[in-house]
């Protein structure tokens, strides 16, 4: 009687493990910007792959810093982030294999539309962040580590500039929430255009400064090195990479749109 006993429940583990094991496998972990959510380019993207493919994308939205960190530890299969220098760093170091260029847009300096600091339509970002300091203007920071912040960052470093004026607001927020922030206290901030077009109906900012080489944003997705860890869904992660950079893929991103503008530019180039 015994003997049977054991040999029924160890069928039904044989039968429970496998199955444990196949959902596991249905299941990708992205981390990603808070850019791609906001913008509203998951919401618009990961249905269409998950009736395509079965496959279910758990997003964790952070700024491309702490997505990055969240690759290095593990934590994910694969990253999609946009802060070239961070990534370069990522995948030099064995955090990070197969990237591939995905997607760009660009960022864009917005502000009130009295435009205080009189920035609007400088074609120098840098000269356009030092009026700010000059005349000690509000700006708010995202302040987070993301590919933004790493950005606007750049972007003072330009003409050594060490954002401290009194009126410079770091906020350790996501795009969305800085961008809030901003338009209730009337000041200046750097968005990238995804994010902005999703929201500018509900803020009082416009578009200040544009077009500069220097807000170019280029965005990769990355898959985690699976030889440094175990318990990866790689073959989920690289399914999903290269569905993003199929031709398939690449018109979807060109074709989301909001309030009848574009988003982002599909970019994969075979690398």
């Amino acid at each position: 009687m015994k003997m049977r006993f054991w040999a029924t429940a160890l069928l039904c583990l044989a039968t429970l493990v496998p199955t444990a094991n196949a959902q596991d496998a249905k299941n990708i972990r992205l981390a990603t910007t808070t850019s791609t959510y906001h913008s509203g380019l998951l919401d618009y993207l990961l249905p269409k792959f998950k009736s395509e493919t079965g496959y279910t994308i758990d997003v964790i939205a952070v700024g491309t810093g702490k997505a990055l960190k969240m690759g290095e530890n593990g934590d994910v299969d694969l990253v999609m982030t946009h802060a070239p220098g961070a990534e370069a760093e990522f995948i030099n170091k064995g955090f990070g294999v197969d990237p591939h260029h995905l997607m760009y847009n660009d960022f864009v300096i917005v502000g009130p539309k009295n435009d205080p600091a009189g920035i609007k339509d400088e074609k120098s970002a840098a000269k356009a962040l030092k009026t700010l300091a000059d005349k000690n203007i509000t700006f708010v920071s995202r302040g987070d580590d993301s590919g933004t912040d790493k950005k606007e960052k750049a972007i003072w470093k330009q003409d050594n500039i060490q954002p401290n004026f009194p009126a410079y607001r770091s906020v350790g927020q996501g795009m969305g929430p800085t961008l809030n922030m901003a338009s209730e206290l009337q000041g200046y901030t750097l968005t990238d255009r995804g994010t902005w077009i999703a929201y500018e109906s509900k803020l009082d900012l416009e578009i200040m400064v544009e077009g500069d080489k220097a807000l170019f944003n280029p965005y990769q997705v990355i898959l985690v090195n699976p030889e440094r860890y175990k318990g990866l869904n790689t073959k989920g992660a690289r399914d999903f990479s290269n569905w993003l950079i199929s031709k398939h893929g690449q018109q979807l991103i060109n074709d989301y749109q909001l309030q009848g503008q574009k988003l982002f530019t599909a970019s994969y180039d075979g690398k």
